[in-house]
């Protein structure tokens, strides 16, 4: 068996801030980019579409009213225009996408996903993942996700699995990808995550904590990782400083930025690195570079004790209501009898 040797890209992208339709032009745009200097696979960063909702972290709840009903107006669905456009280009270009966006549906107008889904090189969708838990902050934007994207897809070009942002920090999460083969993991992360007024103590280093993370996985999983950051330019700060809170934009322009990289099945640093400047990084991953290691420490293989642990994972997806047609009811609901049918004492007479 020979595994395939593939360039990767990666998108260190500004989201056009809380603007569904421009934010998929710009996709569009750098998967062309990426096809034409012969990337086969090209990801893109957590809610690219349509930007990552820091405003959660900078001003109580009560303020950001406004803000949410952006979100929601530009937040897309799965088998919508956006993702349509999305997949054509993906096809047209014989390219995989992997694409982090704000999942809407249709039984709600206010329920949103935190998503990311793999789109094929013939334009199909492989894999759609919902954030298992929203982190911290998130959690009054976007609602838990479940387990039925908890797949690795087996591709031409590898076995690709993917996790967003804080999920990478989950070791069942990353161990069920592991199970199955995963070879490239695509971890999908915003461009700044604040957790701490400047001034008030150490804030949350989204540079050290990612590669910790995504360094972790890759050298555990022993596959190569993609770590794919988003980039906040002078359009989303503006957006988000449009009040003229002076200390939210000393928070925004304070706050370590996250770099997007590439890892190794050991855990190092490989090809481009991007954090001060916006672009697409690439790399090549040589998957039979996945199998040495293996040798060392395989968790999914020999390296464990599956009669001292037992993993179990629910892939159903979940639904607010789970409805029986009439016509199954009418199979397995008793006729109904009249109460005339009955005598006094509560028997059935005889007829």
């Amino acid at each position: 068996m020979t595994l395939p040797t593939v360039k990767v890209a990666t998108a260190h992208a500004a989201s056009v801030y809380m603007n569904a339709p421009a934010t998929v032009q710009k996709a569009l745009s750098l998967i062309e980019e990426a096809s034409r200097n012969g990337a086969e696979l090209i990801s893109f960063p957590e809610s690219f579409i349509p930007g990552f909702p820091v405003w959660a972290a900078l001003w109580a709840p009560i303020y950001n009213h406004e803000w949410f009903k952006r979100m929601v107006g530009n937040s897309i669905h799965v088998d919508g225009p956006e993702i349509a456009l999305i997949r054509a280009a993906a096809k047209r270009c014989s390219v995989f996408v992997s694409m982090g966006f704000s999942e809407a549906t249709d039984v709600s107008v206010g329920c949103l996903w935190n998503s990311i889904i793999l789109i094929g090189d013939d334009g199909q969708i492989i894999n759609h993942h919902r954030k298992l838990v929203p982190t911290f902050y998130e959690k009054m934007v976007w609602a838990p996700g479940d387990g039925f994207g908890l797949k690795v897809s087996n591709t031409r070009i590898g076995k690709i699995g993917a996790l967003i942002c804080g999920e990478n920090t989950n070791p069942l999460a990353r161990y069920s990808l592991a199970a199955q083969g995963e070879q490239i993991h695509i971890s999908a992360w915003p461009a700044i995550w604040p957790t701490r007024p400047p001034g008030s103590g150490t804030n949350f280093d989204n540079l050290a904590a990612n590669r910790i993370r995504a360094g972790g996985h890759s050298f555990e999983a022993k596959a190569f990782g993609i770590l794919n950051a988003g980039f906040m330019d002078d359009t989303m700060l503006d957006a988000l400083h449009s009040n003229g809170d002076k200390q939210a934009r000393e928070v925004l322009e304070t706050t370590p930025r996250a770099a997007t990289q590439f890892l190794d099945p050991t855990g190092a640093v490989i090809g481009d690195t991007l954090q001060t400047e916006e672009g697409i990084g690439y790399a090549t991953f040589d998957l039979e570079q996945c199998v040495e290691p293996k040798q060392f420490h395989d968790i999914v293989g020999y390296y464990n004790r599956f009669d001292v642990f037992d993993l179990v994972i629910d892939r159903r997806r979940l639904s607010p209501a789970t409805f029986k047609d009439k016509r199954a009811m009418e199979r397995t609901v008793p006729p109904v009898v009249e109460i005339s049918a009955f005598d006094g004492a509560g028997e059935r007479a005889e007829r």
